[in-house]
């Protein structure tokens, strides 16, 4: 008798990844997501499956993905990488992508990333336009960051570089908008909803699984 709820769980432990392999059958290319004709990673392989949002802290999209997004990043499998990409479309865009950098650079976005939305999108103690670099230092100051440090990585040939490298990635993908979720550097995923978005990242991750394994 004890091997009857045994077998039921094993039968329950299999039904999600029967029902991403299925999803993952069932996608439609330029529905679904685009296939991106030069696939590239925005980190390197390390044998996990990348996935990337390509986002905007001035974006109102963005902001009322994050708190959809977050608890969904949570539960990803260790054999999944996901990573924030700032977007660097000019102005604005490029000021706050920068202080995303300086602050990945001083190693506290675990501690500032929702902030910087809340500050913007409901607080309003962040312009969205023609942000000051004392402006920005003062606002990670208040979150504790050394504002003398942050300026100092805000202008840095490093920060420089990532905003380069973000842009390329962004170019290559095909993203003209944020929020966007890149997996692999293969798929710009598609959706009619952030929960929409989230089911076709989730089977476009099995299906980059499944290959890996050979099936």
């Amino acid at each position: 008798m004890k091997l009857v709820p045994r077998l039921i769980l094993m039968l329950l432990a299999l039904a999600p990844a029967v029902t991403l392999a299925e999803d993952a059958k069932a996608l439609v290319a330029d529905r679904d997501y685009q296939v991106i004709a030069t696939p590239a990673r925005y980190t390197a392989e390390d044998g996990r499956i990348e996935v990337a949002e390509v986002f905007g802290y001035t974006c109102g999209h963005c902001a009322h993905f994050e708190p959809i997004l977050q608890p969904w990043v949570a539960r990803l499998p260790k054999d999944v990488r996901f990573v924030t990409v700032p977007a660097v479309f000019g102005g604005h865009w490029d000021a706050y992508a920068r202080a995303y950098f300086a602050a990945e650079e001083l190693g506290v976005v675990h501690k500032t990333h929702g902030a910087v939305f809340e500050a913007i999108h409901q607080r309003g103690t962040l312009p969205v336009q023609n942000v000051s670099a004392q402006e920005l230092a003062s606002f990670y100051g208040g979150l504790g960051v050394d504002q003398a440090r942050f300026v100092q990585a805000l202008r840095s040939d490093k920060v420089d570089g990532k905003l380069k490298a973000a842009r390329s990635f962004a170019v290559n993908a095909g993203v003209r908008g944020t929020p966007n979720l890149v997996v692999n550097g293969k798929y710009l995923v598609r959706g009619s909803s952030f929960e929409d978005v989230l089911r076709i990242t989730d089977a476009l991750v099995a299906r980059e699984r499944a290959a890996r394994r050979g099936r």
